[in-house]
Order: structure tokens, then C-alpha cells, then sequence
């Protein structure tokens, strides 16, 4: 029995999983956004009753998915878009609270756990999941198991900056790059992102569209948003053809709302020829394959 927390800014889901990976239980409730002790209360209670509904042991352990890191120098959770869990013991809290063992993730790194097992990436040998929605964020998972790092950041590739930044059509200048919340200019994240999409738009069109409209308008031939998504493109082929020059994953497999435009999978490994290093990459895009649930589920495969 596997018990996982995928911890959201909207939403903490909960799943209980049998032997095989099969779901026997599965909850979601809101999150109390900003109120750290409240977090790990509304936990403690979808543990309970994931755990209740599943049949599991008192002590059976938890795995959380977090937006965030914990530090290996501290211990305290670091780099969360959820800012009332930096500072915190967050594993030490739920362990305390629920008297079961606990293992922490960044959400990424449990999406591509779950995505490596049994998704989309499995039977590969190595495999790098990116997360393209809200925010931007990467894991690496090789022989079936997730590379964490030194410094626990291992597949943050959100906070490089977008590679190869050019001159594009109508002089829409890349450099410097938007501000980022973590205080450098042009990171990945500032392009890729649904609001770094829908930033890239306004500037171009003085006209504020989220990222789903703009998918969806340029799908029709609106031809200010195919302009603003072939710049997308551009952009999310150069920056995945950095990681396949450092890493060189068997397969890419791409989650969050972003991953749902399926002319990514051709149009991407075309763009991506012109950047990569080797005389022809083969390197798979694909799709996941168990969509938002994949965090959670890959939470639940921490205690493998």
C-alpha cells in the first residue's frame, strides 16, 4: 500500500495505491492558502481519510509532493511558490502530526517519478519530465530511479535562462529577459510559463489574453497569437534542446496545462534539430500519460 499528497496552491490532493500501482482511493480539498498550520492540518485529515477509505495501516508511510525543495543544509523547505512553507521542518511537522513516516518531493520530480513507473517514459532508462503550466520545472528519473541532486535541484531547469535569446520577428527582442520572481532576469520560466505566455502577448499586441486563449485563437488563425505561439515554440525547442545537451534523456515527457497542445510533439522535435549538438537528435517528446494526477501518483511511489 502507497499513500501520496500531491500539496497544490489551490488544491492538496490525496491517493491510495495497491501493490501494482492500481488506485483505491483518491481525494481533493482546497488549500488554506497562506496559513502554514492549517496546511498540515488539512493533510493530517486527507491522510486520515485516504488512508481509512484504502484499508491501510495506522503507520503506513507518506509520500508529499511539495512546490518546493527542502534544503540539505537546513532541512527547511526552499524555493516554493507556496511561500508560507519556506523556513519550515515540513516532513518533521506532518511526521510529528500524523505519527508516520514521511518523505518529501518537489512536484515536479514526483511527476516524473510517476511518469518514469508507469507512465508515459516507462521501460526507458532515462527519462526528463518538464512541467509547463503556472510555473515551470523539470525532474530526471535514470534507471528507475529520481536524481535528486547535491543540492536538491537537480531538474530545475526553469531558472536558467532561455538559451540562445535572439532578435525574432518584428525585432521582438528576447534580452534581457523578464524579471523573475526569484530576482534574476530571463529565466526559462518567464517565457515558458502559461502567465510567461500570455506576458509575451501583451507586449507584442497591448492586448492581456491568458495562455488558453491564445492556444485556442491561434489553433482558429488569429494571426497576432500563431505569431506569439511560434515565438512559444521557438522558445520551449531551444530550451529543451539544453537539456538534451547536458543530459541527454532516452525520452522528454511534457506535463501541465501547456502539454495539452498536441502540435508540440511534432513541431518541437523539428525546432529542436537546429539547437542540439549531434548530427540528429532522437530524443522522444512525449505526452504524459496520467495528466494532473501524475504528482500524486508519483508522490505515492516516493516509499518504493
Amino acid at each position: 500500500m502507497r499513500l501520496g499528497i500531491d500539496l497544490g496552491g489551490t488544491k492538496i490532493e490525496g491517493i491510495a495505491l495497491d501493490g501494482d500501482g492500481i488506485e483505491i482511493s483518491r481525494r481533493r480539498i482546497p488549500t488554506p492558502v497562506g496559513d502554514y498550520q492549517a496546511t498540515l492540518q488539512s493533510i493530517h485529515e486527507l491522510v486520515e481519510h485516504i488512508s481509512s477509505q484504502a484499508g491501510a495501516s495506522l503507520t503506513t508511510p507518506v509520500g508529499v509532493g511539495i512546490p518546493g525543495a527542502v534544503s540539505p543544509k537546513t532541512g527547511l523547505v526552499k524555493n516554493a511558490n507556496s511561500t508560507c512553507l519556506i523556513g519550515h521542518p515540513l516532513d518533521r511537522d506532518l511526521e510529528a502530526l500524523m505519527n508516520r513516516p514521511v518523505r518529501l518531493a518537489n512536484d515536479a520530480d514526483c511527476f516524473t517519478i510517476s511518469e518514469a513507473v508507469d507512465g508515459a517514459g516507462v521501460g526507458e532508462k532515462s527519462v526528463f519530465g518538464v512541467i509547463v503550466g503556472t510555473g515551470v520545472g523539470g525532474g530526471v528519473v535514470i534507471d528507475g530511479k529520481l536524481i535528486e541532486g547535491k543540492n536538491a535541484i537537480a531538474g530545475e531547469w526553469g531558472h536558467n535562462p532561455l538559451p540562445w535569446m535572439q532578435i525574432l520577428d518584428d525585432d521582438h527582442d528576447e534580452r534581457p529577459g523578464p524579471k523573475c520572481y526569484c530576482g534574476k532576469f530571463g529565466c526559462i520560466e518567464t517565457f515558458l510559463s502559461g502567465p510567461g505566455l500570455s506576458r509575451d502577448h501583451e507586449l507584442a499586441n497591448s492586448v492581456t489574453l491568458p495562455a488558453v486563449d491564445i492556444v485556442r485563437n491561434a489553433a482558429d488563425g488569429d494571426a497576432a497569437c500563431v505569431k506569439t505561439f511560434t515565438r512559444y515554440e521557438h522558445r520551449l525547442a531551444r530550451a529543451m534542446a539544453g537539456i538534451i545537451n547536458i543530459i541527454d534523456p532516452d525520452v522528454i515527457v511534457l506535463g501541465g496545462g501547456l502539454s495539452n497542445v498536441e502540435r508540440l510533439y511534432s513541431r518541437i522535435p523539428e525546432l529542436w534539430q537546429d539547437w542540439v549538438f549531434s548530427d540528429y537528435a532522437d530524443t522522444k517528446l512525449l505526452k504524459n500519460k496520467h495528466g494532473d494526477s501524475s504528482g500524486v501518483r508519483g508522490a505515492a511511489w516516493l516509499w518504493d
